[in-house]
């Protein structure tokens, strides 16, 4: 059986520990898609954790953790990140790398922070990562395969031809220092012995693991909205962070993922640039950012203060129609508990028209909020409650009302940032 865990919004939703929270009945988890550029922020039993690359099921010693064909590896990041929670007394995890993963090479980095640093006041908002660079040369067929680390006669070819393309950029638009082929090549060998023991097969193993029913859970990065076609274009990613692309990622048929658990947060927010229409700014801004998620909303990755919003019913049925969702899991609902009135984006108005579809990102850009307000439970602390029956009821109808304008069930309600912190919902939208 596979599952999928994905993002209804622009990131930043609380996948890391719903697929924490999901390993524990798992045997493999699967990152399919992204890089190093965001992160999952997990508390658990051995503290707080900020994972990157590795998959959010790392702390079960139940679990093999796979970097799937779709990811853009960072091979020192992954491997120091390894390191980052063994020292932390989390037990070295069972790692497997897909030979067919290309790797995010030290230039993509310096040609991300070049083009941003080029692009001036016009940027993408990038994390600097290098992720857009790489998936530009996957596609133009430049990129380093996994594989071809450990065939020698191709990698030296293939550093000089490279780097003969790269400098040409480097010299005439950039002017930055050039790529040495001799440089990279020893680069590409540190890596090489660095991966060698976690290299698989991934796609086979996988194929093997479902033939024995094991259960495998599929970790998706950032959400619908930055997606390269569905999403926010061109302020999103450059992989697809819908679960379809799961089984492209992992290297498995469509037809097993059979369960799609679509994240939204209680609230909205987001890091880099792009339209968001519920956005809020000034001191409402900033008291939710202070209270938000576990020790204030900030990028797991770069610690950048994230732009803060109400829940965004528009964006989030369109976020979970593009999943496939069969589960929405509602995240950080405690986080709203000091607020008398709760006011939730129900529609835009673009060009005096009011719509509840999600538009293109010409015509994102003049929508305006159409707010409707909640009545809150302030003053009632949500923590620790179990059954949704025992949650306040202004509390209640506030996920009622969500899940009514999102036409999508929610059957898990996060209270908390812990392992724990779960309420398991019947929802009438359970088919």
């Amino acid at each position: 059986m596979v599952k999928a865990v994905v993002g209804a919004n622009w990131g930043d939703e609380g996948k890391g520990k719903i697929t924490d929270m999901l390993a524990k009945e798992a045997d493999i988890i699967v990152r399919f898609q992204g890089g190093a550029n965001a992160g999952h922020t997990i508390v658990n039993n051995y503290g707080k954790f900020a994972l990157h690359t590795l998959p959010s099921g790392v702390f079960y010693d139940h679990t093999t953790s796979i970097i799937g064909n779709g990811v853009a590896l960072n091979i020192p990041v992954l491997f120091n990140e390894i390191k980052s929670i063994t020292d932390r007394n989390v037990p070295m995890p069972k790692i497997l790398v897909s030979d067919r993963a290309q790797m995010v090479m030290p230039y993509h980095i310096l040609f991300d922070q070049y083009e941003e640093e080029r692009l001036g006041g016009k940027s993408f908002g990038s994390t600097k990562s290098g992720i857009a660079p790489f998936y530009s040369d996957k596609y133009a067929k430049i990129g380093f395969q996994v594989s071809e680390l450990f065939d020698e006669e191709l990698l030296k070819e293939k550093v000089v031809r490279v780097a003969e393309t790269k400098n040409v950029i480097l010299e005439h638009l950039y002017h930055k220092p050039l790529i040495v082929p001799e440089e990279l090549l020893e680069t590409l060998h540190e890596y090489r012995d660095m991966v060698a023991p976690y290299v698989c097969d991934v796609s086979l193993f996988l194929s093997n693991a479902l033939k024995e029913g094991k259960s495998v859970l599929l970790e998706g990065q950032l959400g619908t909205l930055k997606d390269p076609d569905h999403g926010i274009y061109p302020m999103v990613t450059s992989s697809s962070t819908l679960a379809a692309y799961g089984a492209i990622g992992a290297g498995i048929p469509p037809y097993e993922i059979s369960q799609v658990i679509t994240v939204c947060k209680a609230y909205s927010s987001a890091v880099g640039a792009g339209a968001f229409v519920s956005e809020i700014f000034g001191e409402e801004a900033d008291e939710l950012r202070r209270r938000g998620g576990d020790g204030g909303e900030f990028g797991a990755t770069t610690g950048r203060p994230r732009r803060m919003g109400w829940f965004d019913c528009v964006a989030s049925k369109y976020g979970c129609r593009l999943q496939g969702t069969t589960d929405v899991a509602f995240t950080v609902l405690d986080v709203l508990g000091y607020l008398d009135e709760i006011p939730v984006c129900v529609g835009y108005e673009i060009d005096g028209e009011v719509t509840t579809d999600f538009p293109v990102t010409c015509k994102l850009e003049k929508a305006k909020p159409v707010l409707e307000k909640l009545p809150g439970w302030k003053g009632e602390d949500i923590r620790g409650i179990k059954n949704f029956e025992e949650l306040p009821e202004n509390c209640r109808r506030y996920v009622e009302f969500v899940e009514e304008q999102i036409g999508y069930p929610i059957t898990m309600v996060s209270n908390g940032p812990g392992r724990d912190d779960i309420i398991y919902r019947e929802s009438p939208l359970k088919k």
